[in-house]
């Protein structure tokens, strides 16, 4: 089993980088978020999800632990396949993505290339309501300390809370992500991107 790459980036086609570790070259589907990191014979890290098939082994690579989430939170949509996840990811990050779920933004997601309406709302209604259902079966003591301290607060600063639920982030890494943040000055994008910064 793969976790990560680590090695030259001998060759870079449309959403592919061939990693060259030790004289091996692994072809590794990516996103265009991906992509924009990586230079030509340049050193690079990618983190591997490996896409089984009895016709077919993909390796799928990501620059940030947040976008692997992000990709395999979205193969656990029912209809979504590792390509339609990839094509998602190639027009939104994992922040523009998770924000979009959470306001319902079907138009952020079916930007992506092949992705029709109903996969869209299909997105939203499952991973909103996985993290609804995550956050209703909690007690106060096992929420983010941030979201109770916040609930009665901007509304930006709970989304960007359930943002992070939706990536797949646990109470413990949430809480550590937003300690030390200014969040009471922050809108939920930045507040989310600074999190994921964090938890790199």
């Amino acid at each position: 089993m793969f976790y990560h790459l680590n090695g030259i980036v001998s060759d870079i086609d449309l959403n592919l980088a061939v990693i060259d570790c030790n004289g091996v070259g692994y072809a590794v589907n990516t996103t265009t978020n991906t992509l924009s990191r990586l230079k030509l014979n340049d050193r690079a890290k990618l983190y591997i999800s490996e896409c089984i098939k009895e016709d077919s082994f993909d390796l799928y690579g990501f620059a940030t632990l947040s976008e692997k989430r992000c990709f395999e939170m979205l193969l656990g949509v029912s209809g979504i396949g590792p390509k339609a996840a990839q094509a998602i990811l190639c027009a939104a990050t994992p922040e523009g993505l998770a924000l979009a779920i959470m306001n319902g933004d079907d138009k952020a997601i079916t930007a992506a290339q092949g992705v029709g309406k109903k996969i869209a709302q299909r997105v939203i209604l499952e991973l909103k309501d996985k993290v609804s259902k995550e956050m209703g079966g909690s007690s106060v003591s096992e929420m983010p300390a941030v979201m109770t301290q916040t609930a009665s607060g901007s509304k930006s600063k709970s989304d960007a809370i359930a943002a992070l639920m939706v990536l797949g982030y646990g109470t413990a890494e949430i809480n550590a992500a937003l300690r030390g943040l200014d969040i009471g000055t922050m809108e939920t994008e930045q507040i989310v991107k600074a999190a994921l910064k964090n938890l790199m």
